[in-house]
C-alpha cells in the first residue's frame, strides 16, 4: 500500500502535465481530445519515469532497460487512455470527464505493469 500511495502521489505531478497539455491542445489548438490526450500522456510518462524510478520504487537496476520497459507501459496505457477519452466524448461527456475516468483506469492497470515489469527488483 506504501508504493501505491507513493506512486499515486507521482501521478499526481504527472496528471498535472498531462492535464495542462491536454487543455492546451484542445482549447488553444483545436486538436481532437483523443489526439490531445495522447500526448498529455506522453508528457506526463516523462514526469513519471524519473519520480517513479526514484521515489516509489527505488529502482537501483540499469537506467534504459528500465526506461524502455516503463515507456511500452505507458505507451500501452495512452493507447487505452485516448480509447477511454475517444469513446467518452462519443458518448456525451465533456473530454475532461472522460480523462478523468480515464486516468483511473489507466493508473490502477499501469501500476501493476510498472511493480511487475518495469521496476522490478533487479
Amino acid at each position: 500500500m506504501k508504493r501505491l500511495a507513493r506512486y499515486a502521489a507521482v501521478g499526481v505531478a504527472a496528471t498535472a502535465a498531462h492535464y495542462a497539455l491536454l487543455a492546451l491542445a484542445v482549447e488553444t489548438w483545436h486538436w481532437p481530445a483523443w489526439l490531445a490526450s495522447g500526448a498529455g500522456a506522453l508528457l506526463g510518462a516523462q514526469v513519471a519515469f524519473w519520480a517513479n524510478r526514484r521515489y516509489t520504487f527505488g529502482h537501483k537496476g540499469p537506467r534504459w532497460p528500465a526506461w524502455c520497459r516503463f515507456h511500452v507501459t505507458a505507451g500501452a496505457g495512452a493507447l487505452l487512455g485516448m480509447l477511454i477519452v475517444n469513446a467518452g466524448v462519443q458518448a456525451g461527456l465533456h473530454y475532461l470527464l472522460a480523462q478523468a475516468a480515464a486516468t483511473v483506469i489507466v493508473m490502477l492497470a499501469s501500476f501493476a505493469a510498472n511493480r511487475a515489469w518495469a521496476f522490478r527488483p533487479g
